[in-house]
């Protein structure tokens, strides 16, 4: 049995080993979506854990606010991993549709992301809903989906997609020094 939580910072050190291991250390870092999510905050209350019976993380999904051209704000959807032990057992699926769910009670309109087609399409993304938008650095143009949770929300859009989220804060010293 896995439940569903809202992430918390304690949540650190095992969510990053776990994308570390599901995508490559490297990797993940040089990704064009890793821009957008870059010094940035999760969009408030769209981080989630899966966690197993003993509590601990075995599958990670968050969602970053951005601005999708046009459009206007919107969601970007990732990285979704989930531990290889625990593959194959409907988690991420059941992390998305937990996402998806909040994404869309708390009143957002759209939700883009990079990743495949087949596995995302289940959940309603395709390519043609992100026909006039583009990322602002290399992608697979057939990886870049958008899901609209609000009818019409992206029609007719166009536009570089941009982050718009909430910067980590700095520590003050970091902060005074750059102040200086």
């Amino acid at each position: 049995m896995v439940t569903i939580t809202p992430e918390v910072a304690a949540d650190f050190p095992a969510r990053e080993a776990l994308l570390d291991r599901a995508f490559g250390k490297a990797e993940r870092r040089r990704k064009t979506s890793e821009r957008l999510r870059e010094n940035r905050v999760p969009a408030e209350g769209l981080a989630f854990a899966a966690r197993n019976r003993r509590g601990r993380l075995v599958g990670t999904l968050r969602l970053w606010d951005i601005t999708a051209g046009s459009a206007g704000p919107a969601l970007l959807l990732g990285p979704l991993a989930v531990d290889s032990a625990y593959q194959k057992r409907g988690i991420g699926g059941k992390l998305m549709r937990h996402a998806l769910a909040q994404a869309h009670k708390l009143g957002h309109r759209v939700v883009l992301l990079v990743g495949d087609a087949p596995y995302y399409g289940r959940f309603g993304f395709s390519r043609d809903a992100v026909v006039g938008l583009s990322l602002p650095g290399p992608v697979d143009p057939d990886r870049f989906l958008g899901l609209e949770l609000e009818a019409g929300a992206l029609e007719g859009s166009k536009g570089v997609i941009a982050a718009s989220g909430r910067m980590i804060p700095l520590p003050a010293e970091e902060a005074a020094r750059q102040t200086a």
